[in-house]
């Protein structure tokens, strides 16, 4: 892995630990914690851009299944991201 790709998956780790929402720390940031390193260097780019472009509260609700995910957010990660909820 290239010095830049590394760098990329630091830096979502921590977004990912540090999103302003202790919910979502707990959910994005455990995500992280067990799957980042299973994540190709697209995915893992399409997951910062999720992180770093989106609201707190909407992250949560389409997570959660509270509110349906926007069709443009249909996405591996996403769907990952989705089922995890049930295997904490």
């Amino acid at each position: 892995m290239s010095d830049a790709g590394e760098t990329r998956r630091k830096r979502v780790l921590f977004r990912a630990h540090h999103t302003g929402m202790r919910e979502n720390d707990l959910l994005i940031g455990t995500f992280a914690d067990r799957h980042l390193a299973d994540l190709d260097d697209a995915e893992v780019e399409w997951f910062e851009w999720l992180l770093m472009n989106h609201d707190d509260l909407d992250l949560y609700n389409w997570i959660t299944g509270r509110t349906p995910v926007p069709e443009a957010l249909h996405h591996p990660v996403m769907t990952a991201l989705s089922n995890f909820k049930f295997a904490i």
